[in-house]
């Protein structure tokens, strides 16, 4: 089967998503929580953390073989035994992957006339071309945050790892590994090219309280309560 690609144009898209804030950045740095608080607040569309998986019907193993990796794996053991710059290069290309669906979903919502809030792997060039400054923001954390707290949540997913690492023959070896793989995706290389793209980005601070954080984020994006619009 070959690849087909169909493109919109960023002007058209730009022109679309006025009433869309994207938040991307690093593992544990309050992206999904800033989502689910503002989508609250502003009684607006949350877009949670891989909320792209409802289109994973529509993929295949052609034109999205990351994605289609991971809807189809048989093998966990060999997932998690995976190289860290294997594990880094297929979350990239998720990531990559996920933008067409997400293009969809969003081109969808942000016809309902109601405020969205994204969860986003579109990373900072595609931003730059369909959003602005005051709808973007990069939330940061150190990346051994990311390493070290990424068995905390409840999440399925995460915990289903879990498992199957413990069920590993080389236990502790398999962890190690898999942290190794967790810091490749949370590089400084790759907090680089957030810190270098022209958007703000807001480091994790321990000291500052989530509805702190929540008030940096609304000033970012020039929210105001209960007009549906946003102030300049």
């Amino acid at each position: 089967m070959k690849r087909e690609k169909m493109e919109i144009s960023a002007n058209i898209l730009k022109a679309l998503f006025q009433n869309v804030y994207f938040i991307n950045g690093t593992a544990y740095a309050g992206k999904s929580t800033m989502i689910k608080l503002l989508a609250q607040k502003y009684d607006g569309i949350c877009c949670g953390e891989n909320y792209h998986d409802q289109l994973t019907d529509l993929i295949d193993g052609v034109h999205q073989p990351n994605l289609w990796y991971l809807k189809n794996c048989q093998d966990w053991q060999q997932f998690v035994s995976r190289t860290p710059q294997e594990y880094a290069a297929w979350i990239e290309g998720c990531s990559r992957e996920a933008e067409e669906l997400e293009m969809v979903l969003l081109i969808r919502y942000a016809g309902l006339g109601r405020m969205v809030f994204v969860d986003t792997n579109l990373c900072p060039e595609t931003l730059s071309r369909i959003s602005d400054y005051h709808h973007v923001l990069f939330l940061l954390s150190d990346g051994e945050t990311a390493v070290n707290r990424f068995f905390e949540r409840e999440d399925r997913e995460k915990q289903f790892l879990y498992q199957v690492l413990q069920q590993s023959e080389e236990k502790e070896k398999a962890f190690e590994n898999y942290r190794a793989c967790l810091r490749a995706c949370n590089s400084e290389e790759n907090r680089r090219v957030f810190m270098e793209s022209g958007f703000r980005c807001v480091w994790r601070d321990e000291n500052r309280s989530i509805q702190d954080t929540l008030k940096l984020v609304e000033r970012h994006f020039s929210l105001k309560q209960g007009s549906g619009h946003t102030e300049r």
